[in-house]
């Protein structure tokens, strides 16, 4: 069984708030979990100490069991110092598509023949 260390969505529509739980990666995202280890208020400011509350000790023992936080857990957990994330980097991710290409061709011959066009 794996477990992961995820967020578990509350609160009213428009208005977020998360539990930060542990819970087998099969179960739905805001379904059964074995323990809440934190919560996570993405309204409160940035410097507010209540935006993210953790259980550390619990986390600690959790991970060494071999539990996975996902990314956005492991980011709180970088914050907090008890997990190491490494900053991921996606350089082919900026880069335009085949379509915006073929585009960006299309327009600059336009641009091309127009020119040629007055030129004559």
């Amino acid at each position: 069984m794996s477990l992961k260390i995820r967020l578990a969505r509350g609160g009213s529509k428009k208005r977020p708030y998360y539990q930060i739980v542990l819970a087998d990666a099969r179960s739905p995202r805001d379904g059964r979990f074995l323990e809440k280890l934190g919560s996570w208020n993405p309204l409160l400011g940035r410097d507010d100490e209540k935006r993210v509350q953790l259980d550390a000790d619990r986390i600690k023992e959790w991970l060494a069991k071999g539990a996975q936080p996902t990314d956005r857990v492991a980011r709180f957990l970088d914050e907090a110092g008890l997990v190491k994330r490494e900053a991921r980097n996606n350089p082919e991710k900026a880069k335009p598509g085949k379509k915006a290409l073929e585009r960006e061709a299309e327009k600059k011959q336009k641009a091309e023949d127009a020119a040629a066009a007055a030129a004559e």
